[in-house]
């Protein structure tokens, strides 16, 4: 599980180009687009790592931000990863949002349930979503997250994403300092290094 105990501070993080990978998930698992009922399954799994205080709360959210968007389509940009019962372990979500009036492309919400974490699922829902942005040229891409998540960070930084010094997007107030001075506090001194090597001056 997320430690929220770690400060919440606003870090903004970018990729101008993606050199494609093709996301290999292990025997067992594979990919499937939303379908009509699975607002309440993504619920279910952010509920579960305690991104809501509750599974209506996450579903109406869901509902209100992603089903009431005609100009995007949500069956072609909400990815799950599925175990072999059927039952969604991991989401994340390639979508839009503005940018000094203007829609950029953002990666949304890549989530993991923590029994299945481990096992490489995010980075594969991380490369499939950014085939979405390959497949409709929709670069660059932007990510809005915080130090609690170092993991995924780290994740990000790993397939082309660069930590945003005064860049933004969205309503949010870009935290760079505070968040790398968190960021400093929590990562081993190999992992805060690689993180500063992927700063966007």
């Amino acid at each position: 599980m997320l430690d929220r105990t770690i400060p919440f501070y606003n870090a903004i993080l970018r990729c101008d180009r993606y050199l494609t990978t093709t996301p290999v998930l292990h025997n067992g698992y594979e990919f499937r687009m939303y379908q009509d009922g699975d607002e309440r399954k993504w619920a279910q799994l952010e509920y579960e790592i305690g991104d809501f205080d509750s599974v209506d709360e996450a579903e109406q959210y869901f509902i209100s931000t992603y089903c009431s968007k005609k100009a995007l389509d949500i069956t072609e940009r909400c990815v799950f990863v599925v175990n072999e019962k059927n039952e969604i372990v991991g989401s994340c979500i390639a979508w839009k949002e503005l940018r000094n009036d203007i829609l950029v492309a953002s990666l949304h919400w890549l989530v993991v349930s923590p029994q299945y974490q481990g096992k490489g699922i995010g980075k594969a829902l991380c490369q499939k979503v950014m085939q979405i942005f390959v497949v409709n040229d929709e670069f660059p891409v932007y990510i809005h997250t915080q130090p609690w998540s170092y993991k995924a960070i780290i994740l990000y930084v790993r397939q082309g994403f660069k930590i945003q010094k005064t860049d933004s997007f969205s309503q949010y107030e870009n935290q760079f300092n505070f968040a790398m001075n968190t960021l400093k506090k929590i990562l081993p001194e190999n992992q805060y290094e690689e993180l500063t090597y992927n700063i966007e001056l």
